[in-house]
């Protein structure tokens, strides 16, 4: 059984037990806190039982020392109680009998307990107040796309307001579908813009994005000739668009949304020239300005409208020069489109074709 420190005090073994065991008190308490937290569970391993099998020892020697033995007796038991309160938890170890020897200040500086590792700051002190980022709210969660940006610009001026010169700068600039991003220019029309005859192509081919001028290249040799049989002449009493400005890749169809987006502009163009008569080369252009899904053929031969303006359906020159057969029924498309201009123009003789 382990002696309680107020049986020391009576027996008057205290002081006795504080000379012994004051050095290895000190030692102890110099070690560093890892150390004897390392080395806890070892201790108490190694000295549990040998603390079991002497508390009857101790018990006999304290009652040999009561009946007057001498300094070796009392010598034993103060051993036997230090090598039991070792095994004591070290705050226990800490509180002294008022009785102590005064100890150095040396001693004292050892004996103080260490500082308690540094506790982290309150989650408070750490996270700012809620309203510090208040003023980011009205912030947009991400800034608008250059797109974006373009259209809010544009929507400031509706395309039906605008003069020439806004609106090719208009479709210069234009990013209102994804074709802009592969183009090399826009291919905004060419021609008298007080013209009788507007002659609307489908899109851009690759000369066409190259030079930034619709008809271009073998198609456009074979449309000028078109027009001479008319006694017509490219950039007199003619003008010449395409419904899309800008080359589709790979020379595909445009896509609907790519028509819808570019259409406001054609149709300003068409507002602006103010003509007599259209002519519709190809199948896609004839069926964008008539929004239908009819074959050429069946097109062909009759006077359509679009935007009040009377409309006839041919065949694309590029298509011509694939299938030579097939320029006989264009011319045949050609000579009702002069009569259809001359119904409109009663006025004008073929003379005043090329005025």
């Amino acid at each position: 059984m382990a002696l309680h420190e107020s049986a020391l005090e009576e027996l008057g073994l205290a002081p006795m037990w504080m000379r012994r065991g004051g050095a290895q008190h000190a030692a102890t308490v110099d070690d560093t806190q890892s150390q004897a937290e390392n080395a806890d569970a070892v201790t108490r391993a190694a000295t549990s039982a040998d603390v079991e099998a002497r508390g009857e020892d101790v018990a006999v020697r304290t009652a040999a020392a009561s009946g007057g033995n001498g300094d070796d007796d009392g010598n034993e038991v103060a051993s036997a109680a230090v090598s039991h309160d070792a095994n004591e938890p070290q705050a226990e170890r800490q509180h002294t009998p008022s009785s102590r020897r005064e100890t150095t200040p040396d001693e004292a500086k050892r004996a103080m307990p260490q500082p308690a590792r540094r506790a982290s700051a309150p989650d408070t002190e750490a996270a700012p107040p809620d309203d510090d980022f208040a003023w980011f709210d009205d912030l947009p969660t991400e800034p608008p796309s250059h797109a974006e940006a373009q259209v809010a610009r544009q929507a400031l001026t509706a395309v039906d307001t605008l003069d020439w010169n806004a609106l090719e700068e208009r479709v210069s600039a234009c990013e209102r579908c994804r074709l802009c991003e592969k183009r090399t220019n826009t291919v905004f029309g060419v021609g008298d813009r007080e013209a009788d005859w507007m002659l609307i192509g489908e899109a851009p081919g690759e000369n066409e994005d190259k030079q930034g001028e619709p008809f271009v290249g073998q198609a456009g040799k074979l449309l000028d000739n078109m027009l001479r049989s008319l006694g017509l002449a490219r950039g007199m009493n003619v003008y010449i668009a395409n419904v899309i400005k800008c080359r589709p890749p790979g020379n595909r169809n445009p896509e609907p949304d790519e028509v819808a987006r570019c259409e406001p502009y054609l149709q300003r163009q068409v507002a602006l020239v103010k003509p007599k008569l259209i002519v519709a080369l190809g199948r896609f252009a004839a069926q964008s300005l008539l929004k239908t899904e009819a074959s050429i053929s069946s097109l062909r031969g009759r006077v359509h409208e679009y935007e009040g303006v009377p409309v006839v359906v041919t065949y694309h020159p590029a298509y011509l020069l694939r299938s030579l057969g097939d320029k006989a029924k264009s011319w045949q498309d050609l000579c009702l489109a002069r009569d259809a201009w001359h119904s409109a123009s009663p006025h004008d003789t073929p003379a005043d074709a090329s005025k």
